[in-house]
């Protein structure tokens, strides 16, 4: 049997048993009245967020750059933008594993997932079944929330790519956390100590791992001789926002200076010292070097852009806008898949594969009698 012919039957039967576990699942998930009102209360609560957000921004836009109103309206569409992916990712990190953190475990304290086990429908559609369906409901809360952030627009500053990178950074992490849930689902036998696991292990992921990055760096010259990996903040969605945040146009300021220090590279290595923006003042443009600060000598700026405009002349920059957040959400998509697998090996009755040590022979199982 070729490859070919086998994946296409193992295709065959894993996708009907994924649409009957789906199905199932959602429709549990949906009845009811509940899940509308949930919805509703998901979509009241990013507005009025939004809303609080932008009425902060705009005072104090009013009090800082009373001389230019254009300029003010992006940055109000830029803060409200980047408060609301930092805001859904918070809820998707909470989200996401409760969802699936008792996909698996509740069966087994029903007692119903040996019947599902013993039915034609194999391990992999059980485990991937529960999981999308699980994941289905946060999708929905998710695109429920494209019309609040969509408001961005009114005010500028925010490209429609921009969005599509944030909220593909929230589909991933939901998706990656979702799968992290599932493991722990499948590994332990109580939906509490289930749910209890996946967010110790959630904690560790976003803010452990964090946490010994800023160690390694403030003791880089005492204990560690090397700057520390930016791998360490992969598995922390927040910092893949603040990377698009510093995409956005005009993006500045410690967005980007964070993005800086963690990557190790500076916007300074690319200008000879400047980042290619110039700030026009009265009659002559100030540069903006990488530190932030606006250095004392000027340069022409001529007819380029109106008193007080920030405008990019020979971005040195341009084409590194995405530094971090891809390379983060493919580290969380391979996440996804190792836990994926890890649950339908935990979830198979037979067959499990089994780390074995080298030397040990494997145990052979005993020839039935033919007599």
């Amino acid at each position: 049997m070729t490859g070919a012919t086998f994946r296409r039957r193992v295709s065959r039967l894993a996708m009907p048993g994924i649409t009957a576990i789906g199905v199932k699942e959602l429709r549990g998930r949906m009845r009811g009245k509940r899940a509308f009102v949930s919805v509703t209360v998901y979509t009241l609560i990013v507005a009025g967020f939004a809303w609080m957000v932008g009425r902060i921004l705009v005072e104090s836009a009013q009090n800082q750059f009373q001389f230019d109103p254009t300029y003010q309206s992006a940055g109000i569409g830029r803060g409200i933008f980047m408060a609301l992916m930092i805001l859904q990712t918070l809820m998707i990190l909470v989200l996401a594993p409760a969802s699936t953190a008792g996909t698996i475990s509740s069966e087994r304290e029903k007692q119903t997932l040996d019947l599902l086990a013993v039915t034609p429908i194999s391990s992999v559609a059980i485990v991937v079944g529960k999981l999308l369906s699980a994941l289905t409901w946060v999708f929905v809360l998710i695109l429920a929330s494209i019309p609040v952030t969509a408001l961005v627009f009114v005010y500028g500053g925010v490209a429609p790519d921009d969005v599509i990178r944030g909220y593909t950074m929230l589909f991933v992490t939901a998706i990656a956390f979702g799968a992290l849930g599932t493991f722990f689902s499948s590994l332990l036998r109580r939906s509490g100590a289930a749910t209890g696991m996946t967010f110790v292990a959630v904690l560790i992921a976003t803010v452990g791992l964090s946490f010994i990055w800023v160690f390694m760096r403030a003791t880089t010259d005492s204990f560690f001789a090397r700057r520390p990996p930016e791998a360490l903040f992969y598995l922390n969605p927040f910092v893949g926002q603040v990377d698009v945040a510093c995409g956005t146009e005009g993006g500045t300021g410690s967005w980007c200076q964070i993005i800086d220090e963690i990557t190790g590279t500076s916007l300074a290595n690319f200008g000879g010292g400047g980042d290619g923006r110039v700030i026009i003042t009265e009659g002559e443009a100030v540069q903006v070097p990488a530190g932030g600060f606006i250095a004392p000598d000027a340069v022409p700026a001529g007819p380029v852009g109106r008193f007080g405009d920030v405008v990019a002349v020979n971005d040195p920059f341009a084409g590194e806008r995405d530094r971090y957040w891809p390379r983060s959400a493919l580290t969380l998509m391979l996440l996804a898949v190792g836990f994926t697998a890890a649950a339908v090996q935990l979830v198979t009755p037979t067959r499990r594969w089994r780390p074995r040590l080298p030397g040990i022979p494997r145990r052979r199982r005993p020839e039935r009698s033919t007599e």
